[in-house]
């Protein structure tokens, strides 16, 4: 209910008005009346009205001032005038202060209610907005860190966009336009991406660098960060040296860190494909250091390497997908046939390969893995080359496939045995459990179990509970419902238990007792 505050100087009408107006009925409430404008002043100040209905005519502050002094403090209150007077210039005047609605005196209990109720309507549409914008406000915050994070993933690695289409991304993400000029710094972990290790990479990167960082992501295997492009390269080169030692004292891991030349934001795709090109180059010029395009300088002439998508090769060797992984390596070597590349030149483009792919095996195998690397120097032809590498990542393959089948079967072993343990607990839940047994993610837990035993969590979680139900009642014949609810996870929802007995059974627990 809207609060109305009613002024006039003639107490008839104001007893009137009072007395006849339904006031519920227009979903107000009236909370106070005033015989003059500073009475009525004095009154909003206290009682914070949301509408006041008032005269013009009134001795010592008119109608007009009313609303001129009240809109300086709660300018949100809304007016309708009465006046015995039908001058326009009252009108108008009123009308300058926001007043939408001006009745002529006398005027009947149906034109003021219309009056009231199109008001009312008016602060329902402002009270609906506010809270719109209130919540695409909270909405916004909550996303926006997120889809600038996606913007610089689009930036850097989306093929198909074009001049225009970069432009507004840059706009968008609050990038520097125009004559602003950014350099791409790319980070990977040694050993291969992880997860935590990305996402705590990320925050120092931009913690320890600060305000010379523009934007950042982690894409699932390397930190991505598009810096300004205006800062010192030495006090960049410091800022990120500090960033490596500090990750490798933490974590006891390696990093490596790249750095392309500077130019404009939306020629960021470019940017990244030089970072990488010099990544790539960190078996020879040693982990755990920051790479540019001058170190580069004595490695000769540039080639352009056919297209493979590593992070997609990466992810079907860690997953044991060997028949994928194989088609995927078998294109890439025969565009590399194609192009009849000198000896140098072919170790230089699948050495890093070879390593990317050996890093996602047993870290208990890479150092002897690491070590066959060697054989490319026995090697003297591209197909000898070639079929090294895929043997090596076939043998990679197939260990990693037995062992997630073998961890997998653990894990689900596991939540069963927690489910069974804990099956009484009302807090027992997919989330639960990953958060405070397993220590996993929920969502990837919930996918494991699924794809173990067919059935959804929650389901089997519910099933238990209903055999154990079922049990209890045959063992005990004066169980009360309301006992059984509790020990069997039901927490104080008796009602709730019987509910979902009921649909799993076709009876009540009461039901189910007399029939057995």
């Amino acid at each position: 209910m809207y609060r109305v505050l009613l002024v006039d100087d003639e107490r008839i009408i104001l007893e009137g008005i009072s007395a006849i107006m339904d006031w519920e009925a227009c979903g107000a409430r009236l909370i106070g009346t005033a015989r003059n404008g500073l009475d009525a002043k004095a009154l909003a100040e206290r009682e914070k009205p949301d509408i006041i209905i008032t005269d013009i005519r009134m001795p010592g502050m008119d109608g007009l001032q009313l609303v001129e002094a009240v809109k300086e403090t709660q300018p949100d209150v809304e007016f309708i005038m009465l006046s015995g007077f039908g001058d326009f210039e009252y009108a108008r005047t009123a009308m300058r202060y926001g007043v939408k609605h001006y009745l002529t005196k006398p005027c009947n209990e149906r034109a003021i209610e219309e009056a009231l109720k199109s008001t009312v309507a008016e602060l329902d549409r402002r009270l609906s907005r506010e809270a719109f914008i209130r919540q695409t406000e909270e909405r916004l915050a909550q996303v926006l860190p997120h889809a600038r994070e996606r913007m610089l993933q689009e930036l850097v690695t989306n093929k198909t966009y074009g001049r225009s289409d970069w432009e507004r991304i840059v706009r968008l993400a609050g990038l520097p336009e125009g004559g602003g000029r950014v350099r791409l710094l790319v980070f990977e972990p040694e050993g291969g991406p992880e997860f935590e290790l990305l996402f705590a990479l990320k925050n120092m990167a931009e913690e320890l660098l600060g305000s010379l960082v523009l934007l950042g992501t982690a894409d699932g295997r390397q930190v991505i960060l598009l810096v300004s492009g205006e800062a010192e390269p030495d006090l960049l080169a410091a800022g990120v040296d500090t960033v490596l030692k500090t990750f490798a004292r933490f974590y006891r891991r390696e990093a490596t860190a790249a750095l392309s030349e500077p130019g404009e934001a939306a020629e960021a795709r470019r940017l990244y494909r030089e970072a990488q090109e010099c990544l790539a180059y960190r078996f020879y010029l040693g982990e755990g250091g920051l790479i540019t395009k001058q170190e580069l300088a004595a490695s000769g002439p540039e080639v352009e390497p056919p297209a493979i998508d590593e992070e997609r090769l990466w992810l079907l060797v860690k997953s044991g997908h060997w028949e994928e992984a194989r088609r995927r390596l078998g294109d890439f070597f025969e565009a590399l046939t194609k192009m009849r590349p000198a000896a140098a030149v072919a170790k230089s483009l699948l050495i890093p390969l070879y390593i990317g792919c050996m890093r996602q095996g047993d870290p208990a195998e890479l150092d002897r893995r690491m070590k066959a690397i060697e054989a490319f120097d026995r090697l003297d032809t591209l197909q000898g080359m070639t079929d090294h590498i895929a043997q090596a990542v076939r043998e990679v393959c197939e260990t990693n496939y037995e062992r997630h089948r073998t961890r997998h079967s653990e894990i689900v072993a596991k939540l069963e045995a927690c489910v069974r343990e804990h099956l009484g607990n009302p807090q027992l839940s997919l989330h639960w459990a990953a958060r405070e047994v397993l220590f996993m993610n929920p969502d990837y837990l919930g996918k494991l179990f699924r794809q173990a035993t067919g059935e959804k969590f929650s389901h089997y979680v519910t099933r238990l509970r209903i055999e154990k139900a079922i049990e209890m009642i045959k063992e005990t014949d004066d169980v009360k419902v309301y006992e059984i609810a509790d020990r069997i996870g039901f927490g104080d929802n008796p009602q709730y238990f019987s509910q979902v007995f009921k649909r799993h059974t076709g009876f009540t627990p009461s039901e189910y007792k007399r029939s057995v």
